[in-house]
């Protein structure tokens, strides 16, 4: 499954303009080099969700700026209509469900995890706390190296600054709700 989501390059570039940035001040402000900044910016590279997270985190911008539309008063989501970010090799699925707006405060995601996959996260400085809600199958959630396992129907909040892993150690699909609470 490939990621379709061309907006990606088009909101950094906005973004960094918006902040008067230059390509050499983003990259030391995030950890991306201006090689790949440029890249994703001209369309030719799709980031991986981690990449997302380290220039998010750098700019303190909300993951959402980076891919989806602006919020409207109604809005009614089909999970169908939304191309995800596929990270992991097609392993994991990140659907941006609601999201960031100033007055919520959070981004609302679902995200799949397919049998073995095993997700690290970079810690999020730009981030409060992190809920999970787990909806389908088992999910492991590493966070400083504690392991809890989480079944359908548990849920977990933890500070987004903490190290954490996202592990599906079962053969059956993992789903779940993440609402990432911004500073």
């Amino acid at each position: 499954m490939e990621n379709t989501s061309p907006n990606i390059g088009e909101a950094l570039k906005r973004i960094r303009k918006d902040m008067s940035l230059s390509l050499d001040a983003t990259a030391q402000m995030t950890g991306v080099s201006k090689t790949m900044l440029g890249q994703i910016e001209r369309g030719e590279s799709v980031p991986t969700i981690s990449t997302l997270w380290k220039i998010s985190t750098g700019l303190k911008v909300t993951i959402s700026n980076f891919i989806s539309a602006s919020p409207s008063e109604l809005s009614v989501v089909r999970i169908e209509d939304i191309s995800p970010l596929v990270e992991e090799d097609g392993n994991m699925l990140l659907y941006n469900i609601f999201a960031f707006n100033p007055v919520s405060g959070f981004d609302y995601l679902q995200i799949h995890l397919n049998p073995g996959c095993r997700h690290k996260s970079i810690p999020h400085t730009n981030v409060d706390t992190e809920y999970i809600v787990v909806t389908k199958g088992t999910l492991e959630m590493i966070i400083n190296d504690e392991t809890i396992i989480l079944k359908e129907g548990h849920a977990l909040s933890f500070r987004g600054n903490s190290e954490h892993t996202y592990a599906n150690p079962t053969d059956e699909l993992s789903i779940f709700q993440n609402v990432i609470q911004y500073i």
